[in-house]
């Protein structure tokens, strides 16, 4: 397939889940993925954290993460329940429409085209599926880099209480689109979509793909 490779779930060794401004959000997309079970797809899976956490409430995950090394630790996390596939989630061509239950996207987004990314997103998702996101978003306004400055202190002490730690091989990247930018195209492409924003310098992006319309 296109831009995607199968890594082996051999087991790996597990660095545990570190706790930072991602993971602050993951139990809440866990809690929300139980809601329904079924198959779940983490587009930018990283190590692994937090599909590991959603195979314990789907009946199936599906990671997708861009550096090989990282996949492999992701893939040994959930050995005999899920798949990660090493590639590029914008490449990718034989992912079935309508697949998953649930798709979540952890500070990844920005790492993508926003409009085209949703749209793909949203095409794989079974009707009543929900996008889950949780991302990055640039500061372009007077009231953006107010409320960023407002947070300062709470990631800080945050940070130093939960001993904050990323992953090794971690991606960064600068957010190129404003909230207000993200929301705007969002309640275009997925019409009902809430974003909100939150602590850490986050948003989030909740989104149910409405039900078939019966004949």
């Amino acid at each position: 397939m296109g831009g995607r490779a199968h890594i082996s779930s051999r087991r790996t060794a597990s660095a545990g889940c570190r706790w930072n401004h991602n993971s602050a959000y993951y139990s809440e997309l866990v809690s929300d993925a139980a809601l329904r079970g079924g198959v779940a797809l983490d587009v930018g899976c990283g190590d692994g954290a937090l599909l590991e956490l959603l195979a314990g409430v789907c009946r199936h995950v599906v990671g997708v993460e861009a550096d090989p090394a990282t996949a492999r630790t992701a893939a040994g996390r959930v050995a005999g329940s899920g798949t990660v596939i090493c590639g590029d989630f914008m490449a990718a061509q034989d992912f079935a429409p309508e697949e998953f239950d649930t798709i979540t996207c952890v500070a990844c987004l920005h790492h993508m085209p926003l409009e085209t990314a949703l749209v793909r997103m949203a095409e794989l998702l079974r009707p009543g599926g929900r996008l889950l996101v949780v991302g990055l978003s640039a500061n372009k306004t007077i009231a953006d880099w107010l409320l960023s400055a407002l947070m300062v202190v709470s990631a800080r002490v945050s940070g130093w209480l939960h001993r904050e730690g990323t992953y090794r091989g971690m991606r960064v990247a600068r957010p190129c689109e404003s909230l207000d930018e993200i929301r705007a195209v969002a309640g275009e492409r997925l019409p009902g979509a809430l974003v909100r924003r939150r602590l850490y310098w986050r948003y989030s992006l909740e989104w149910t793909k409405p039900l078939a319309v019966q004949p």
